[in-house]
Protein backbone atom coordinates (compact mmCIF):
# COMPACT_ATOMS: atom_id res chain seq x y z
CA UNK A 1 0.00 0.00 0.00
CA UNK A 2 1.15 3.54 -0.78
CA UNK A 3 2.62 5.41 2.19
CA UNK A 4 4.61 8.33 0.75
CA UNK A 5 4.36 10.06 -2.61
CA UNK A 6 7.41 10.87 -4.71
CA UNK A 7 7.21 14.53 -3.69
CA UNK A 8 7.20 13.70 0.02
CA UNK A 9 10.11 11.32 -0.38
CA UNK A 10 11.99 13.93 -2.38
CA UNK A 11 11.63 16.50 0.40
CA UNK A 12 12.83 13.99 2.98
CA UNK A 13 15.82 12.83 0.94
CA UNK A 14 16.95 16.32 -0.07
CA UNK A 15 16.67 17.59 3.51
CA UNK A 16 18.55 14.53 4.79
CA UNK A 17 21.40 15.03 2.32
CA UNK A 18 21.74 18.71 3.19
CA UNK A 19 21.63 17.93 6.90
CA UNK A 20 24.32 15.27 6.57
CA UNK A 21 26.51 17.68 4.59
CA UNK A 22 26.10 20.26 7.35
CA UNK A 23 27.01 17.75 10.05
CA UNK A 24 30.02 16.32 8.21
CA UNK A 25 31.42 19.75 7.33
CA UNK A 26 30.74 20.95 10.90
CA UNK A 27 32.85 18.07 12.20
CA UNK A 28 35.62 18.97 9.75
CA UNK A 29 35.56 22.58 10.95
CA UNK A 30 35.16 21.89 14.68
CA UNK A 31 37.36 18.85 15.37
CA UNK A 32 41.05 19.88 15.13
CA UNK A 33 42.26 16.46 13.99
CA UNK A 34 39.70 16.36 11.17
CA UNK A 35 40.36 19.96 10.22
CA UNK A 36 44.09 19.27 9.93
CA UNK A 37 43.58 16.03 7.99
CA UNK A 38 41.09 17.50 5.50
CA UNK A 39 42.50 21.00 5.13
CA UNK A 40 40.90 23.44 2.66
CA UNK A 41 39.04 25.13 5.49
CA UNK A 42 37.63 27.92 3.33
CA UNK A 43 36.09 25.42 0.90
CA UNK A 44 34.63 23.31 3.72
CA UNK A 45 33.20 26.43 5.35
CA UNK A 46 31.62 27.53 2.06
CA UNK A 47 30.02 24.11 1.57
CA UNK A 48 28.74 24.22 5.15
CA UNK A 49 27.19 27.66 4.66
CA UNK A 50 25.53 26.87 1.34
CA UNK A 51 24.12 23.58 2.65
CA UNK A 52 22.87 25.32 5.79
CA UNK A 53 21.07 28.07 3.92
CA UNK A 54 19.67 25.43 1.58
CA UNK A 55 18.06 23.36 4.34
CA UNK A 56 14.63 25.06 4.28
CA UNK A 57 14.43 24.93 0.47
CA UNK A 58 13.16 21.33 0.03
CA UNK A 59 10.27 21.92 2.45
CA UNK A 60 9.39 25.22 0.78
CA UNK A 61 9.33 23.56 -2.63
CA UNK A 62 7.43 20.60 -1.22
CA UNK A 63 4.66 22.92 -0.07
CA UNK A 64 3.17 22.79 -3.57
CA UNK A 65 2.44 19.10 -2.97
CA UNK A 66 -0.92 18.39 -1.37
CA UNK A 67 0.42 15.12 0.05
CA UNK A 68 3.29 16.96 1.74
CA UNK A 69 0.95 19.52 3.27
CA UNK A 70 -1.31 16.72 4.51
CA UNK A 71 1.63 14.94 6.13
CA UNK A 72 2.67 18.17 7.85
CA UNK A 73 -0.88 18.50 9.20
CA UNK A 74 -0.69 14.99 10.60
CA UNK A 75 2.72 15.61 12.15
CA UNK A 76 1.42 18.74 13.84
CA UNK A 77 -1.33 16.96 15.78
CA UNK A 78 -0.96 14.92 18.96
CA UNK A 79 -3.76 12.48 19.77
CA UNK A 80 -4.53 10.51 22.97
CA UNK A 81 -3.14 7.43 21.17
CA UNK A 82 0.19 9.25 20.81
CA UNK A 83 0.41 9.79 24.57
CA UNK A 84 -0.45 6.11 25.11
CA UNK A 85 2.30 5.18 22.65
CA UNK A 86 4.84 7.28 24.55
CA UNK A 87 3.84 5.73 27.88
CA UNK A 88 3.84 2.18 26.52
CA UNK A 89 6.65 -0.14 27.51
CA UNK A 90 6.63 -2.12 24.27
CA UNK A 91 5.59 0.29 21.55
CA UNK A 92 5.89 -2.37 18.87
CA UNK A 93 3.91 -5.07 20.71
CA UNK A 94 1.09 -6.65 18.72
CA UNK A 95 -2.29 -8.08 19.59
CA UNK A 96 -3.81 -10.34 16.97
CA UNK A 97 -1.35 -9.04 14.39
CA UNK A 98 -2.34 -5.41 15.00
CA UNK A 99 -0.56 -2.78 16.99
CA UNK A 100 -1.58 -2.45 20.61
CA UNK A 101 -1.66 1.34 20.22
CA UNK A 102 -3.94 2.62 17.42
CA UNK A 103 -1.24 4.78 15.87
CA UNK A 104 -2.03 6.97 12.86
CA UNK A 105 0.27 7.56 9.92
CA UNK A 106 2.99 8.87 12.25
CA UNK A 107 3.72 7.74 15.78
CA UNK A 108 4.56 10.14 18.61
CA UNK A 109 8.29 9.59 18.21
CA UNK A 110 8.15 10.55 14.55
CA UNK A 111 6.10 13.64 15.39
CA UNK A 112 8.57 14.74 18.05
CA UNK A 113 11.48 14.10 15.70
CA UNK A 114 9.84 16.18 12.96
CA UNK A 115 9.15 19.02 15.42
CA UNK A 116 12.74 18.97 16.63
CA UNK A 117 14.09 18.91 13.06
CA UNK A 118 11.91 21.81 11.96
CA UNK A 119 12.76 23.90 15.01
CA UNK A 120 16.45 23.06 14.80
CA UNK A 121 16.62 24.10 11.14
CA UNK A 122 15.08 27.48 11.95
CA UNK A 123 17.36 28.09 14.94
CA UNK A 124 20.47 27.00 13.04
CA UNK A 125 19.45 29.20 10.12
CA UNK A 126 19.09 32.18 12.43
CA UNK A 127 22.31 31.65 14.36
CA UNK A 128 24.15 30.69 11.18
CA UNK A 129 23.09 33.98 9.58
CA UNK A 130 24.53 35.90 12.53
CA UNK A 131 27.82 33.98 12.32
CA UNK A 132 28.07 34.30 8.53
CA UNK A 133 27.28 38.01 8.50
CA UNK A 134 28.63 39.23 11.87
CA UNK A 135 28.90 42.92 10.95
CA UNK A 136 25.52 44.21 12.20
CA UNK A 137 25.57 42.22 15.43
CA UNK A 138 27.04 43.01 18.85
CA UNK A 139 29.75 40.89 20.46
CA UNK A 140 27.19 39.55 22.95
CA UNK A 141 24.81 38.52 20.18
CA UNK A 142 27.57 36.80 18.22
CA UNK A 143 28.79 34.98 21.32
CA UNK A 144 25.26 33.81 22.11
CA UNK A 145 24.73 32.69 18.53
CA UNK A 146 27.98 30.73 18.61
CA UNK A 147 27.01 29.03 21.87
CA UNK A 148 23.56 28.03 20.60
CA UNK A 149 24.85 26.96 17.18
CA UNK A 150 27.59 24.75 18.63
CA UNK A 151 25.51 23.04 21.30
CA UNK A 152 22.50 22.53 19.07
CA UNK A 153 24.85 20.85 16.59
CA UNK A 154 25.69 18.22 19.23
CA UNK A 155 21.97 17.67 19.89
CA UNK A 156 21.30 17.28 16.15
CA UNK A 157 24.13 14.74 15.89
CA UNK A 158 22.53 12.68 18.64
CA UNK A 159 19.02 12.88 17.19
CA UNK A 160 20.17 12.03 13.66
CA UNK A 161 22.11 9.01 14.92
CA UNK A 162 19.04 7.85 16.85
CA UNK A 163 16.82 8.37 13.81
CA UNK A 164 19.16 6.33 11.62
CA UNK A 165 19.44 3.61 14.25
CA UNK A 166 15.68 3.08 14.39
CA UNK A 167 15.14 3.50 10.64
CA UNK A 168 17.81 1.02 9.58
CA UNK A 169 16.29 -1.65 11.85
CA UNK A 170 12.83 -1.34 10.30
CA UNK A 171 12.59 -2.67 6.75
CA UNK A 172 8.98 -1.58 6.45
CA UNK A 173 9.83 2.01 7.29
CA UNK A 174 12.74 1.96 4.84
CA UNK A 175 10.49 0.61 2.12
CA UNK A 176 7.98 3.37 2.76
CA UNK A 177 10.56 6.12 2.55
CA UNK A 178 12.62 4.80 -0.36
CA UNK A 179 10.03 2.94 -2.46
CA UNK A 180 6.89 4.73 -1.33
CA UNK A 181 4.89 1.65 -0.30
CA UNK A 182 4.71 -0.68 2.70
CA UNK A 183 3.29 -4.18 3.33
CA UNK A 184 -0.20 -4.19 4.80
CA UNK A 185 0.86 -6.41 7.71
CA UNK A 186 3.58 -3.88 8.63
CA UNK A 187 1.01 -1.08 8.62
CA UNK A 188 -1.28 -3.20 10.84
CA UNK A 189 1.49 -3.70 13.41
CA UNK A 190 2.86 -0.16 13.49
CA UNK A 191 0.15 2.21 12.20
CA UNK A 192 -3.17 0.42 12.66
CA UNK A 193 -5.30 3.58 12.76
CA UNK A 194 -3.77 4.78 9.50
CA UNK A 195 -4.41 1.39 7.89
CA UNK A 196 -8.05 1.54 8.96
CA UNK A 197 -8.33 5.03 7.50
CA UNK A 198 -6.87 3.89 4.17
CA UNK A 199 -9.19 0.91 4.01
CA UNK A 200 -12.24 3.08 4.73
CA UNK A 201 -11.24 5.46 1.94
CA UNK A 202 -10.89 2.58 -0.49
CA UNK A 203 -14.43 1.46 0.30
CA UNK A 204 -15.86 4.89 -0.51
CA UNK A 205 -17.63 4.78 -3.92
CA UNK A 206 -15.66 6.51 -6.64
CA UNK A 207 -12.28 5.86 -5.04
CA UNK A 208 -9.84 3.53 -6.73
Amino acid sequence: MIRFTRAVRGVHHATAVLMLICLVTAAMLYVPALAEAVGRRHLIRAIHIYAGFGLPVPALLGWVSRAFREDLRRLNRFSPADWDWLRGRDRRATAGGRGVHPVGKFNAGQKLNAAFAGGAILVMLGTGTILTFPGPWSDTTRAGATFVHDWLTFAIFAVVLGHLWYALRDRGALSGMFLGHVPEDWAARHHAAWLDEQQRQQRVPGRS
